[in-house]
């Protein structure tokens, strides 16, 4: 695994929290908290679009 830095836990109201990670190479990570271990990689600007689409309400039926 590589070694990743999260961050603090965004939680929605009344659903999963979840954590972004970053590691030395400048991937990005996402997870649900508690689960890092289980996390979907891509490049940053892919996993800050995907969020901002989850939080406009474009993609919440992802969820």
């Amino acid at each position: 695994m590589p070694d990743i830095t999260w961050e603090a836990p965004f939680c929605a109201e009344a659903s999963s929290c979840f954590r972004v990670g970053t590691d030395g190479e400048g991937n990005a990570y996402i997870a649900v908290s508690g689960e890092e271990d289980r996390y979907v990689t891509d490049s940053i600007e892919a996993l800050r679009t995907l969020i901002r689409d989850v939080k406009a309400g474009k993609a919440d039926h992802l969820l």
